[in-house]
């Protein structure tokens, strides 16, 4: 049998045990790990300068609207007034409403502020958003005696040895001395007789390092004629 001595110097025991371990474990508490934060939800951001919105065009910053150039005309407040049109060859466009209005030409801004003081006459304080969806009309032409005629798109800037060159360049029995470079005025397709300006390009002075300001630099709608 187990006498009391021996139940007594068991719990002694047993109790000094306890008490270690609860002092080494008040020395070393345990320490909740830390939880990395969650990720913050994802935002667009903005467009950068210089970018376009979805579903828009960037114009060049020498732009202005042309024949066959689809725009998108946004009134904030008056939606039933807002419309995507394409420039006609008369160079207007129609909107609700404010019917016929004269777009060839000019600037986005100056069409906004052309649109917004025609549609004062019919609502206040209107606010009038214009966006370009497709540039269509900067284009340039060649024809008569080159490889590839036709017309060709327009970027930043092209000169007319350079259109020649894409073109295919001249064939045998091109003048390459009477080439001829036809400018319409600015808004000209929408001013019923404009006179063009006419040029005169000698493509053989210009190969041999000769007359080299006769090289212009075209722009959009620049007709060249090879005979």
């Amino acid at each position: 049998m187990v006498t009391m001595t021996k139940l007594n110097a068991c719990g002694l025991v047993l109790a000094a045990i306890l008490g270690v371990s609860g002092a080494a474990a008040d020395a070393h508490p345990w320490k909740a790990v830390p939880q990395s934060p969650p990720p913050a939800s994802a935002t667009p951001s903005p467009v950068p300068p210089g970018q376009a919105m979805p579903g828009q065009a960037l114009p060049p910053a020498d732009y202005v609207i042309g024949t066959d150039d689809v725009l998108v005309v946004m009134f904030r407040r008056e939606k039933d007034m807002s419309a995507e049109v394409v420039v006609r060859p008369d160079g207007r466009i129609t909107l609700p409403i404010l019917n016929d209005i004269l777009a060839a030409g000019l600037t986005p801004d100056q069409l906004r502020a052309r649109v917004t003081e025609a549609a004062k006459r019919i609502v206040e304080d209107p606010t009038v958003t214009i966006m370009v969806k497709q540039i269509n009309s900067r284009k340039v032409f060649i024809t008569g005696q080159v490889g590839k005629p036709g017309a060709y798109p327009f970027g930043t800037r092209m000169t007319v040895v350079q259109l020649i060159a894409m073109a295919g360049g001249l064939t045998e029995f091109a003048k390459a001395k009477d080439i001829i470079i036809i400018r319409d005025p600015p808004g000209g397709t929408a001013r019923p007789g404009a006179k063009p300006t006419a040029y005169r390009f000698n493509y053989q002075d210009v190969q041999k390092l000769k007359n080299m300001a006769s090289n212009i630099d075209l722009r959009p709608g620049d007709t060249v004629i090879v005979p």
